[in-house]
C-alpha cells in the first residue's frame, strides 16, 4: 500500500511538472494575447495556413444557430442540408460546452487559444508519465518530456489545424499501454474515455488511439487465452464512440466528400524522417537541408530532429540484443505500428520528389482508404515511440543524464529556427491578418444584412473562408461547400434547382448570388437583369473576382471594383484549359479563341467583323458553334495570348 501511495505521488508530481513545462512552452511560443477570448484577429487573418478561418467560421455559425439535435450541426452552412462543425474542424467538443459561456458572455469569443494551451499541457503530462515509465526519479523524466513539448509535429500541426495540436491523445494511448501491459491487465476507464473523445477532437485520432488499443487487448488475449472480456471492452468502447460520433453529428446527412484529392496523395514521403521543411517553406533544422516533396507529402510532415537522428542508431546498435525480445514481447503493438506505417506510405510510393511506383488499388478500397485520405497523419502513434525510444535506449547508458542533456542540447538547437519562426507567425497574426480579407468594395458593405442567405451557384468562390466569415458575421446562410466533408450529389442538385429558377426568371429576394466563372454568370444573367444588381465585383488586385447578381439593387452605383452588367459589359476569353486549350487560346494555331456560350456572347459577336483590345482590332475569319456550351473564334493575329486577361469589344 505504501509503495502504491508513494508511486501514485510520484505520477501526480511528474504529471503536474510535465503540464509545467507543456504551458511554458506553450508561452515562450504563442505568448498570452491567444488567450484573449475576446481577440480574434489571428482567426480571422489567419497565420501559416488559412485553416483556422474555417474552424473559427464554423464556430461562428454553430454559436448563432439554434440550438437542434444532433447537438453540432448547423444548417446554416451547406444549406439547406447542413453539416457537423466537426467538418470544419471547429472541435465540436469545445464548441459545445464554450457555447452556454459564449452567449452567456456575449460579443467576441474564441477558443482556439485556450484549447491549444489545453493540449501543450497534456502533451507535457503525458509524456512525463510515459517517459516515468522507463526512468526512475523525476529530472530523467521531465528531460524526456522535453524532448516531446519541442517535438516538430507538435508545431507544425498546432500551427495548421488547432484540432490536431491534441497529439496528447496519442501520447496518452501509449502510456496506459504500457503501464496497463506492466499490470497485467487490459480493461482501463482512462483508455475506453480517451478512446470516446478523440471522435470529438477530431477524427484522425480514433484510427491512432484505437490501433494502441487493439494492441493491448490482442497482447492480452493471446497471452491469457482470454477473449470474453477484452472482445466486450472493445465492442462496448466502439459503440460509446460511435454514440458519441452521432451526437455532434458526424454521421448526419451524408456528408462524403470535401474535394478531388483521393487516398495516396497526401501520403509520407520516404524521406519525411529527416525532411525539416514545414508549411510555407519553414525549416526545423540549422544543419539538414529541405527534400524534394511530391503532391500533398507536406501534410505528412515528421522530421525526428536532429537529436534523435543522431540517438536512434546508436541506441539500436546499443540495444541489438534486445530488440527481437522486445518486438516479440510487443508483437501486437509493432504490427499495428508496421500497418499505420504502410497505410501512412500509401499506395502511391514517393521519394524526394519522384514517385517510385504506385499500386493498383480497386476503386472501393481507395473510397473507403479515403474516409481518412490524409493518411500521412497516421504515422504519428509510430513517431512518438521513435522518439521514445531515442529515450528509453539513452536512459539505459552510464552517464544516461549527461547523455540526455547533450541530446536535447542537439535537438532543441536544431528544431529552434522553426519553432522561432513560428512564433514570429503569431505575433504577427495576433496584430496584422497574414491573409487579409478581398472583401474590399464597398458593394459588401451595402448587402451586408440585407440578404438572409449568399447562395453560392457555381464554382468554389474566391477567398471563400473570408466569404464565410461575412455571412456568419451578418447571420446569413450559405450553401458554399467549405468544409471538409459534404454532400457533392446533393450540392449540386440543389444548385440545379437554382439554376433553372434563374432561367425562368425567378429571384429569391432575400438570396446574394454568387458565381466563380464569368461563364457561368453570363449564362444565366440575361432573365433576371431587370431585377437586380448583376456584375462582377473584384478585389483591389484583381486576383478575386465574383460575379453577383443581387436582387433589388438594380441602378444602384458602387465603387470602382465593380463593374455592372450591361451593354457596355466586357468580353473575355474563356479561361478554359485542357491538353488542345491554354486559357481560352487553341495551341496549335494560337489563332483561335473560345467564349461560353452564352446570350451575352452570342449579341456580341453576331455580325461582328473584329475582336478589338487595347485599341487594336483583330478580324474575325470564323465563328464555330460545333461544340456545344462554346463559342470558338478564329481571328487574323499572330498569338492570341496576347487577348489572356483583355477586355474585349466588338466591331
Amino acid at each position: 500500500m505504501l509503495h502504491k501511495n508513494s508511486l501514485q505521488k510520484q505520477q501526480l508530481r511528474l504529471f503536474v511538472l510535465g503540464t509545467l513545462l507543456g504551458i511554458a512552452a506553450f508561452l515562450l511560443v504563442y505568448g498570452i494575447v491567444p488567450l484573449d477570448v475576446t481577440n480574434d484577429t489571428f482567426c480571422r487573418g489567419g497565420y501559416v495556413e488559412k485553416d483556422i478561418q474555417q474552424h473559427y467560421a464554423g464556430w461562428l455559425f454553430y454559436r448563432e444557430s439554434a440550438l437542434s439535435f444532433p447537438l453540432c450541426v448547423t444548417t446554416a452552412i451547406n444549406a439547406p442540408q447542413g453539416v457537423s462543425i466537426a467538418y470544419t474542424d471547429s472541435i465540436p467538443l469545445a464548441a459545445l460546452f464554450c457555447r452556454p459561456l459564449a452567449n452567456w458572455l456575449g460579443g467576441t469569443f474564441q477558443y482556439f487559444g485556450w484549447f491549444t494551451l489545453l493540449c501543450f499541457a497534456l502533451q507535457g503530462g503525458f509524456s512525463a508519465l510515459l517517459c516515468g515509465l522507463f526512468s526512475e526519479g523525476t529530472l530523467r523524466p521531465l528531460l524526456g518530456t522535453t524532448l516531446f513539448v519541442s517535438s516538430p509535429i507538435l508545431y507544425e500541426r498546432a500551427f495548421r489545424h488547432t484540432s490536431l495540436g491534441a497529439q496528447w491523445l496519442v501520447l496518452a494511448a501509449l502510456y496506459l499501454y504500457f503501464s496497463l501491459r506492466r499490470e497485467g491487465r487490459y480493461a482501463s476507464r482512462g483508455l475506453f474515455l480517451l478512446n470516446v473523445l478523440a471522435i470529438g477532437i477530431h477524427p484522425y485520432f480514433l484510427p491512432m488511439t484505437y490501433a494502441v488499443t487493439l494492441a493491448l487487448l490482442l497482447e492480452y488475449s493471446v497471452q491469457r487465452h482470454q477473449w470474453k472480456g477484452p472482445v466486450l471492452y472493445l465492442t462496448s468502447n466502439l459503440i460509446c464512440t460511435v454514440g458519441l460520433g452521432w451526437l455532434l453529428g458526424l454521421f448526419y446527412g451524408t456528408a462524403t466528400n470535401g474535394g478531388q484529392a483521393l487516398y495516396g496523395y497526401f501520403s509520407m514521403n520516404l524521406n519525411s524522417l529527416w525532411n525539416p521543411v514545414g508549411i510555407n517553406g519553414t525549416l526545423y533544422s540549422r544543419l539538414l537541408p529541405a527534400q524534394n516533396q511530391i503532391n500533398g507529402n507536406y501534410d505528412a510532415f515528421a522530421y525526428l530532429g536532429l537529436g534523435v537522428l543522431i540517438s536512434l542508431p546508436v541506441v539500436v546498435f546499443h540495444a541489438r540484443h534486445r530488440i527481437g525480445k522486445q518486438l516479440l514481447r510487443h508483437w501486437a503493438l509493432a504490427s499495428v505500428c508496421l500497418i499505420l506505417t504502410l497505410f501512412a506510405i500509401s499506395n502511391t510510393v514517393t521519394a524526394n520528389g519522384v514517385t517510385l511506383f504506385s499500386i493498383p488499388l480497386p476503386g472501393k478500397v481507395v473510397e473507403l482508404c479515403s474516409v481518412f485520405r490524409s493518411g500521412g497523419r497516421l504515422f504519428w502513434p509510430v513517431y512518438e515511440l521513435l522518439l521514445l525510444s531515442a529515450f528509453a535506449g539513452i536512459c539505459r547508458f552510464p552517464a544516461s543524464r549527461l547523455v540526455l542533456v547533450l541530446m536535447l542540447v542537439i535537438q532543441i538547437w536544431d528544431v529552434s529556427p522553426g519553432i522561432c519562426q513560428r512564433h514570429q507567425d503569431m505575433a504577427a497574426a495576433v496584430q496584422t491578418a497574414a491573409f487579409p480579407s478581398a472583401l474590399e468594395s464597398n458593394f459588401w458593405k451595402n448587402v451586408a444584412g440585407r440578404y438572409q442567405h449568399i447562395e453560392s451557384v457555381q464554382g468554389l468562390q474566391d477567398d471563400a473562408l473570408h466569404l464565410a466569415l461575412f455571412a456568419a458575421d451578418h447571420s446569413m446562410t450559405t450553401n458554399d461547400p467549405f468544409a471538409a466533408r459534404y454532400d457533392t450529389v446533393a450540392l449540386e442538385q440543389e444548385r440545379q434547382k437554382i439554376l433553372q429558377e434563374l432561367a425562368m426568371g425567378v429571384l429569391r429576394q432575400d438570396t446574394l448570388y454568387l458565381f466563380s466563372d464569368e461563364g457561368a454568370f453570363l449564362q444565366a444573367v440575361e432573365p433576371v437583369k431587370e431585377q437586380a444588381w448583376c456584375g462582377s465585383v473584384t478585389d483591389q488586385t484583381g486576383t478575386s473576382t465574383w460575379y453577383v447578381i443581387a436582387p433589388g439593387l438594380q441602378n444602384q452605383e458602387f465603387d470602382r471594383l465593380c463593374t455592372v452588367y450591361d451593354g457596355s459589359y466586357p468580353l473575355r476569353l474563356a479561361d478554359y484549359t485542357d491538353a488542345l486549350w491554354n486559357r481560352g487560346v487553341l495551341d496549335s494555331t494560337k489563332k483561335t479563341v473560345c467564349f461560353a456560350d452564352s446570350p451575352f456572347a452570342r449579341a456580341k459577336l453576331d455580325n461582328a467583323k473584329y475582336l478589338c483590345a487595347d485599341g487594336r482590332e483583330y478580324a474575325i475569319t470564323l465563328v464555330d458553334e460545333s461544340d456545344p456550351g462554346w463559342l470558338m473564334v478564329t481571328l487574323e493575329i499572330e498569338d492570341a495570348t496576347v487577348l489572356w486577361g483583355q477586355e474585349l469589344t466588338t466591331r
